[in-house]
């Protein structure tokens, strides 16, 4: 599985993974993650994540509460115990973009433009061309301008055109929406539940989200985005932030990211959250924690 070939693959690339092995990622990886419903969803089991706050925000809430997992019947997911009940179903849910709301795909921007087999190279999950990292750059709300030139200095001229046309025709890299979640949107909308955005993505390309699939911007209330607030997940801040801004109880939200540590991030503020894979299994979910979708 490649880290640009699809949604699939965006679960451990790019703007919402943020690797270790880059020195401004500081975090924690999980020591468990489950599987249940057949590989659909994943239980995020312990949370070890440092989410030491990258900038001051406000929280709604106090979200230093255990997180002793407490099942609800029929679920698979756990919650932090006292906090997520199946008396208490969610009043809000929250969406990453890429791999839940948004298809990915690197490739579909860069190949025909480049030869195949460095599109190969730029997409693998040992990209040798920095395509992850420096993007990753951006989506922490460092400029285009110094991450061009930073990249250019590392890699030299002929490779930072490629990264330049990369970013400069990001729209090619969105092909589609996921299938099933315009739906789901609109059906949590119908039944008064509120929906929102929490994405970790540069503030130079985001707008091409909602200019190619307007419906987003039409159906969600809200998104906070990474490159805007130079804060991201798994840091603690940014949840902090979009359950203040939005004014939202954590306690009754749900959170759907295709990255198990954003998960844990949410998990650790409070939050109801699980791994996406697909619109269907999001569905069962929501309608085990009470929710008629």
């Amino acid at each position: 599985m490649t880290r640009y070939g699809g949604h699939a693959g965006r679960m451990d690339a790019a703007r919402d993974s943020f690797p270790p092995r880059h020195p401004l990622f500081p975090f924690v990886m999980s020591s468990t993650i489950a599987t249940s419903y057949g590989g659909l969803f994943h239980m995020i089991d312990t949370a070890l994540i440092d989410t030491t706050s990258a900038a001051d925000t406000t929280s709604v809430a106090d979200t230093t509460s255990a997180t002793a997992s407490a099942s609800v019947p029929g679920s698979t997911m756990a919650y932090p115990e006292s906090r997520v009940t199946p008396s208490s179903p969610p009043t809000d849910v929250v969406f990453d973009f890429c791999g839940v709301l948004l298809d990915w795909r690197c490739d579909a921007c860069l190949r025909g433009h480049w030869p195949d087999d460095l599109v190969d190279r730029i997409c693998a999950d040992d990209d040798p061309y920095g395509f992850f990292e420096y993007e990753g750059r951006m989506d922490q709300g460092q400029d285009y301008a110094r991450v061009l030139k930073d990249y250019e200095t590392e890699f030299g001229a002929d490779m930072a055109r490629v990264f330049a046309y990369y970013i400069e025709h990001y729209a090619d890299s969105l092909p589609r929406l996921i299938p099933g979640m315009e739906q789901l949107l609109r059906d949590l909308r119908e039944r008064g539940i509120g929906v929102w955005g929490l994405t970790n993505w540069a503030r130079e390309t985001f707008p091409v989200a909602f200019e190619k699939f307007p419906v987003l911007a039409e159906l969600l209330r809200g998104t906070v985005v990474s490159g805007r607030e130079r804060v991201y997940k798994p840091q603690r801040a940014i949840y902090d932030l979009t359950v203040s801004r939005f004014r939202l109880d954590p306690a009754r939200c749900l959170f759907l990211d295709d990255t198990p540590r954003n998960v844990e991030g949410a998990r650790a503020c409070g939050m109801m959250a699980c791994v996406f894979t697909d619109a269907s299994a999001a569905r069962r979910e929501m309608r085990l924690l009470g929710v008629d979708v």
